[in-house]
């Protein structure tokens, strides 16, 4: 169960990353991260606009 949820949170990462050709867990998932990271910053960002 809590795999999944992990797995549902990196999929914008995960998809980037096989996308590009590198594996999502290469560097420890740093790569997969700093994707992750700008995809919930501008859905957030928007988000908080929206709101705002």
């Amino acid at each position: 169960m809590v795999k999944k949820i992990a797995d549902a949170f990196l999929w914008p990462g995960t998809k980037v990353c096989l996308y590009l050709g590198v594996n999502p867990e290469d560097d420890m998932g740093l790569i997969r991260s700093m994707f992750n990271m700008l995809f919930y910053l501008t859905l957030s960002l928007i988000v908080v606009w929206i709101v705002l």
